[in-house]
């Protein structure tokens, strides 16, 4: 959940973003517009972990995945970069990166500043880190956004339209409801692979009723050919020794939120 720290550096992004003038704003734009798709070299990626390995192997095959486990696994790391291999491959038919995540205004949304577009960057951050780490250039999320190969799109606006020709990655899955995660699913149109990520024992939702649908989705999908899920574990973080103690200190005190 948001934290005052989380606020504040959002509060703090908003603000940079917002102090921009029109002809900074406009230089920015024509610069990104004017840089073409082969100068961003995608880094190649091996995966560290077991479940890291047969993520990579499952989505090989084609399958629609369920990313379940822990934080610091890489679940949504190794998604962009799967999803972004697939995109810039000249051969396959995926035309872009859908990025689907809630960020509704009732919840922390509605105490930051700005428009509901300027609310909406700040939680576009893990993915501009994510981009410039896969591509070495702090630009590329916005490059490839303003190139529409990649998408981010709140639940709050995901009625009334039909996911196609593309990979949609739903982060942080276990802060929707029900009723968003089916609104999700029933969206998907022809060619196009969806992954769901996060972690059912790191919901934010406050009501008991909301934090069950993550797990009643999880047995729809599980019961799914075309699914496969993968259950990330402690043994499988990678993103520090530090978080790898912690977690597992967390976890074996029963400590679960």
């Amino acid at each position: 959940m948001y934290n005052n720290s989380n606020l504040a550096f959002a509060d703090d992004y908003v603000k940079f973003n917002n102090q921009k003038t029109k002809k900074q704003k406009r230089k920015e734009k024509k610069r990104i517009d004017q840089t073409p798709n082969s100068g961003m070299s995608l880094r190649l990626i091996q995966p560290k972990t077991s479940n890291q390995s047969k993520t990579f192997r499952e989505y090989e095959k084609g399958n629609h995945l369920l990313l379940q486990g822990v934080a610091g696994t890489g679940k949504t790391f190794i998604s962009s970069y799967l999803a972004m291999n697939e995109v810039l491959n000249q051969n396959k038919e995926k035309q872009k990166l859908v990025i689907v995540r809630s960020v509704v205004p009732t919840r922390d949304m509605g105490f930051l500043p700005g428009s509901q577009k300027e609310k909406q960057k700040a939680y576009e951050l893990p993915y501009i880190s994510i981009f410039t780490e896969l591509f070495g250039r702090g630009d590329a999320y916005d490059v490839f956004k303003n190139k529409n190969m990649v998408e981010f799109i709140s639940t709050s606006f995901i009625r009334g339209i039909t996911l196609s020709d593309c990979i949609v990655l739903v982060d942080e899955c276990q802060n929707l409801t029900f009723h968003e995660l089916d609104s999700i699913v029933t969206r998907i149109g022809e060619n196009t692979r969806i992954i769901f990520s996060g972690d059912f024992r790191q919901s934010d939702l406050e009501k008991s009723g909301d934090r069950q649908g993550i797990l009643d989705f999880m047995r729809i999908v599980k019961s799914i050919k075309s699914f496969e899920t993968v259950n990330f574990v402690e043994e499988d973080i990678v993103r520090s020794e530090l978080v790898k103690s912690y977690i597992i200190a967390k976890l074996n005190e029963g400590i679960y939120y």
